[in-house]
C-alpha cells in the first residue's frame, strides 16, 4: 500500500502554480533542494514523470496534469479537516428554540447532520411554546427559533406551510360525540384557531382537559377521551389523523417560521439555518394551496 504525502503534494502544486522550483521554494519557505527532493520522491513513488524538464521552464506532463487536480482536492480536504478540528471559530454553542410539536421528525436529523459538520459546536435545544420562544428570542436567550403561527412577524421567514389536522385515538369514536371533547395545552397556539373553527360552524365543544403537559394530552387523546389538533405529519405514533369525512370543520394552515436566519453571520450559523430550511421544505406550499 502506497500513501501520498500531503507535504509533497503541496510542493508539487506550488511548483505547478509558480512555474518553477525556485519560486515554489520561496512560497513554501523551503530550500530549493528540499522542494526538488520532494518532487523526485513523488515521481519515484508513483513510477511516473510528472514534470517535463526538457524546456527552459518546467511544465507538467500528462500524468502531472492528471495528478494536479487530485492534489488540489486532497490538500483542500486536509486543510478543511485541520481547520474544523482545531480552529476556535468552529467551537462554541448555539441555542435553538423549537416548538414541542415540530421537534419530530425533522429536528433530530438536523442535529445529526450539523454535528457531523461541526462536532465541536454544541446546540442547546429549547423545546417550548411559540409564545415563550418568541419572548426568549427577543431577550437574546435564543440565537435561532422556529415557530408555528398563522402569520409571520417582522424579521421572520416562512419556511413551510402545513395543514392543521384533527387527531384522535386509533380507531376512536370520541370525535363523533357532541359536545366535542377537546384536550389542549393552555398556551398551545393552535387552540384558539381550533375553537374558532368550531364556533364558526356552531358545533358545541368543551375543553375536557386543560393542562401544561404535552404527555398528559397525548395520554388522554390516545385513550379516546378527547381529540386534539396538530400539524400534519407530526402526530405521535399512538395518535392518528381522524378521517371525519366533513363531520368536523376544516382547520387553517399553519406557518412554520424561522427567526434569526436572515443575516449571514458565520459558516456555523448559516449551515444550521440552511439545514433547518431544508428540513422544513417549502415544497409543500404549492400542494397545500392546491388542495
Amino acid at each position: 500500500m502506497r500513501n501520498l504525502d500531503i507535504t509533497t503534494l503541496r510542493s508539487f502544486v506550488a511548483v505547478a502554480d509558480s512555474g518553477g522550483v525556485t519560486r515554489a521554494a520561496g512560497f513554501l519557505h523551503l530550500t530549493q533542494s528540499a522542494v526538488s527532493m520532494q518532487l523526485k520522491r513523488l515521481e519515484e513513488m508513483l513510477g511516473l514523470e510528472l514534470l517535463d524538464r526538457t524546456g527552459r521552464t518546467i511544465a507538467l506532463t500528462a500524468s502531472g496534469e492528471q495528478l494536479l487536480a487530485y492534489a488540489r482536492r486532497m490538500i483542500a480536504l486536509n486543510d478543511e479537516i485541520i481547520t474544523r478540528l482545531t480552529d476556535h471559530a468552529y467551537e462554541g454553542e448555539i441555542t435553538l428554540g423549537v416548538p414541542h410539536d415540530i421537534v419530530y421528525p425533522a429536528i433530530p436529523q438536523v442535529l445529526k447532520q450539523f454535528h457531523a459538520a461541526f462536532p465541536r459546536v454544541k446546540i442547546q435545544l429549547e423545546a417550548s411554546y411559540t409564545r415563550t420562544l418568541k419572548e426568549q428570542f427577543a431577550k437574546g436567550e435564543c440565537d435561532i427559533i422556529l415557530t408555528t403561527e398563522p402569520e409571520v412577524d417582522s424579521g421572520g421567514d416562512t419556511i413551510a406551510r402545513k395543514r392543521l389536522v384533527w387527531l384522535g385515538a386509533p380507531g376512536g369514536a370520541t370525535w363523533r360525540q357532541r359536545p366535542l371533547k377537546l384536550a389542549f395545552c393552555r398556551y398551545c397556539t393552535f387552540r384558539p384557531h381550533v375553537t374558532a373553527a368550531l364556533d364558526q360552524v356552531d358545533m358545541p365543544w368543551e375543553m375536557s382537559l386543560d393542562t401544561d403537559s404535552d404527555r398528559t394530552i397525548e395520554a388522554a387523546v390516545s385513550a379516546d377521551l378527547a381529540v386534539n389538533a396538530m400539524i400534519e405529519g407530526t402526530e405521535p405514533p399512538h395518535m392518528e389523523q381522524i378521517d371525519h369525512d366533513g363531520a368536523l370543520p376544516e382547520l387553517p394552515l399553519q406557518l412554520i417560521n424561522l427567526y434569526g436566519g436572515r443575516s449571514a453571520k458565520n459558516e456555523v450559523h448559516d449551515t444550521l439555518v440552511g439545514l433547518l430550511r431544508n428540513a422544513f421544505s417549502t415544497s409543500q406550499v404549492g400542494r397545500l394551496r392546491a388542495v
